[in-house]
């Protein structure tokens, strides 16, 4: 189908997974083709990539960023959180801006 195309691994919360698979039955009733959770995260994925100057897209890249710093930060220190810090779990974590995600 793509000539030039590469295999990712993609590693989701259950939560975006749901949603982009809910996004596809809805795309497939609509459209009356088979859309596949592939096709409907290809075309998320094109579409979010021509947002480049989007504050909202940046706010959710900055989000991801530093939560993955902060994950590689305690797998450094053998996973055990300092005392008295919460233990990292995507619902607990906050924005940039300090609000709650």
């Amino acid at each position: 189908m793509f000539q030039n195309g590469s295999r990712v691994l993609l590693i989701l919360p259950q939560d975006i997974l749901d949603r982009a698979r809910v996004l596809a039955g809805k795309a497939t009733a609509a459209l009356k083709l088979p859309v596949s959770l592939q096709i409907v995260l290809r075309a998320l994925i094109g579409e979010g990539l021509k947002r480049d100057g989007d504050r909202n897209l940046l706010t959710n890249i900055e989000f991801q960023a530093l939560a993955i710093r902060r994950i590689r930060s305690l797998a450094g220190k053998g996973g055990k959180p300092e005392t008295g810090r919460q233990t990292l779990r995507p619902e607990i974590l906050r924005r940039p801006n300090g609000r709650q995600r």
